[in-house]
């Protein structure tokens, strides 16, 4: 049973980290497709309950963004394990304007959540927790062993 968040700024390759790496074998829970608070709390619960893999795909960017699924998570025995996407801001902008319809999102949106951003660390609850950056179209992962350092 595992249970992963993913955390970042918009437009920083969480959707697509999820779809390469966790499409096949965990739910997807996401705000964008569920709408409401509600739903996602609906999805999260049969998740747990039926001990379904599951990756939140949302930006997650403060510490209690976060336990509103570690918690429950680790209550049900599930290992946890979180990606934070390190990006600058120029970086997630450039990439949020190439994006078209509603899937651009505002510049101002993008810049409060950076300014919101709380980096993750193991003492949140996590079992396991990994940097990722976008580099030469693909994802390059490594591990954060102790909070705040990443280790190569």
């Amino acid at each position: 049973m595992e249970c992963v968040i993913l955390i970042g700024i918009q437009a920083s390759g969480k959707s697509t980290f999820c779809q390469e790496r966790f499409a096949a074998t965990h739910i997807r829970i996401n705000l964008d497709m569920l709408k409401t608070r509600r739903r996602e709390a609906c999805f999260l619960k049969t998740c747990l309950e039926t001990r379904q893999r599951f990756v939140v795909d949302n930006t997650n960017p403060t510490v209690a963004d976060r336990a509103r699924y570690i918690e429950p998570a680790k209550a049900a025995g599930f290992r946890v394990i979180g990606y934070y996407f390190r990006s600058t801001l120029d970086e997630a902008l450039s990439r949020n304007a190439q994006r078209e319809g509603k899937a651009c999102i505002p510049a101002a949106g993008v810049r409060a959540t950076q300014e919101r951003l709380q980096e993750p660390g193991l003492d949140e609850g996590f079992d396991e927790l990994f940097e990722v950056a976008a580099a030469g179209g693909g994802f390059v992962v490594n591990p954060i062993r102790d909070a705040g350092t990443i280790h190569p």
